[in-house]
């Protein structure tokens, strides 16, 4: 074998072992946070009402939040009662009212703050969802690093030059 192949397999062995040693590591990362993110919602104890769900909503009748993918049907289910309670409107906007007529209107007051919790509450579940997705790459990286290092470990070994004793 000559010098080129001894330097290729070394490279790739090299690599491989990073990748054997760093993809678990992605694998465990993953599936703490996971585990973490389902710790944090369920300690929240946000469940959906049993009844008055939107028709998309209604399989989520009586849950808890405690997946990702909860977390974001609850944050559709605020969108839909803010949207509801503000006439379609944003904090900022009701904001802008407020302000334009002099800031002492206090149904508008009351109605910022209603919008400010609800978007506020909506933006937290949003980050759950996110983190949970996060939490799905990391996972799936891990596993194709861990594959990818296990094959360039058997190409290294394959590149090896074998000795008498060595098949």
């Amino acid at each position: 074998m000559d010098g080129t192949h001894r330097r290729a397999g070394t490279l790739l062995g090299t690599v491989g072992v990073a990748l054997v040693v760093a993809g678990p590591v992605m694998l465990w990362r993953g599936r703490s946070g996971r585990k973490e993110i389902r710790t944090e919602l369920a300690a929240q104890k946000i469940a959906f009402p049993s009844r008055g769900l939107p028709a998309e909503l209604a399989a989520h009748a009586g849950r808890r939040v405690e997946t990702g993918p909860e977390a974001h049907a609850y944050a559709e289910f605020i969108k839909g009662n803010l949207a509801h309670a503000t006439g379609g409107r944003t904090y900022a906007e009701i904001s802008a009212e407020l302000h334009a007529a002099g800031g002492d209107d206090e149904k508008l007051a009351e109605l910022r703050q209603t919008a400010f919790m609800g978007q506020s509450l909506r933006a937290s579940l949003m980050s759950a969802y996110q983190a949970w997705h996060l939490t799905t790459l990391v996972t799936g990286l891990g596993a194709a690093l861990t594959g990818l290092g296990a094959a360039l470990l058997a190409t290294a070994d394959a590149l090896a030059p074998h000795g008498p004793n060595r098949p």
